[in-house]
């Protein structure tokens, strides 16, 4: 993947728009060694292209910027419900020859629109997701869920979900290292993973309740730890079933999912900068053996960790 061509039209979202350029469209760092993407933006009628929120963008390039783009999105805008024949017929053809085609938010309508969601699972801004499914019933839609992948089709919702959605692709696309690197210059997590809710119940616990950072801090130092519910429970000074609970309200997902991700992410790493060999890795980031760690790193990323190292390592 080296070329990246993002679509805006009137009315296009500033953050929607800043979350791809961010991610795809910086130029190179010295600090890291990320690749350094050709980025386009582009439009169905070059030359100024009305914003909504007291901005407007000049883009010289029409849309036959996406006909050679390994990665093509469409970046969200407030008139979603309506569409250009022009840019469905982009986003057809860029599927139709084996580009990644992307959406977050609204602009995952224009790949609704376009038909390329029919019969896959996807997703959108929450607001919008019973509205998807009413208007392209043959979408799979999932409400509650951060970014889909289905094939060749990505789809995010809301706002700083695009971000995840992005770095989600640069992680399977580059490997954990580089999604990391990204997300450490842009100051945001370095993987919130796709089935975390969208949001949640207590994003701002009361002012007498209890944060669980210093418990995830202290969970991501002691991975290799037996890190049972129960255990994890006492530590904060709740009952289990009160944690299970608090946890998924302020995290999204539940204390053994966000534990096994955490160990995925961690034995992504070694096998990227290490060539210790799985048993080991397994040990180290609390999996036990080589067994369970390839069980819950096959079904995250669709491979062995064997084939991950070959394809990432350093």
């Amino acid at each position: 993947m080296q070329t990246v061509a993002v679509v805006v039209q009137d009315g296009a979202e500033p953050f929607g728009l800043g979350s791809l350029v961010e991610v795809w469209g910086e130029p190179h760092h010295p600090e890291d060694d990320n690749p350094v993407f050709e980025f386009r933006v582009c439009t169905p009628r070059p030359g100024r292209v009305r914003g909504r929120s007291a901005f407007d963008l000049h883009v010289d390039l029409g849309l036959e910027a996406t006909e050679d783009a390994d990665l093509v999105c469409f970046s969200p805008k407030y008139d979603f419900l309506e569409h250009d024949e022009r840019v469905l017929e982009a986003a057809r053809r860029a599927h139709a020859r084996g580009a990644v085609v992307y959406a977050h938010c609204s602009g995952a309508f224009e790949l609704a629109a376009a038909g390329l969601l029919d019969g896959r699972e996807c997703t959108t801004h929450w607001r919008f997701t019973g509205l998807m499914q009413q208007l392209y019933p043959l979408a799979r839609v999932r409400p509650d869920v951060l970014y889909v992948q289905d094939g060749q089709v990505l789809t995010g919702a809301g706002a700083a979900a695009g971000i995840d959605a992005s770095l989600h692709l640069m992680r399977e696309r580059f490997g954990a290292r580089v999604a990391a690197a990204t997300a450490r210059r842009i100051v945001v997590p370095p993987h919130r993973d796709g089935g975390q809710a969208q949001f949640i119940a207590r994003p701002v616990p009361d002012c007498d309740a209890e944060t669980f950072g210093p418990l995830l801090g202290w969970i991501l130092e002691h991975l290799d730890e037996e890190l049972a519910v129960d255990d994890l429970a006492r530590r904060v000074h709740m009952s289990p079933r009160t944690f299970a609970r608090r946890f998924r309200d302020e995290t999204g997902t539940t204390p053994h999912a966000w534990v096994t991700a955490q160990r995925v992410r961690a034995a992504e790493e070694l096998l990227e900068r290490t060539d210790q060999p799985v048993d080991r890795i397994a040990t180290a980031v609390g999996f036990g053996n080589a067994a369970a760690l390839r069980h819950h790193f096959t079904r995250v990323r669709g491979v062995s960790p064997q084939i991950y190292r070959r394809q990432f390592a350093c």
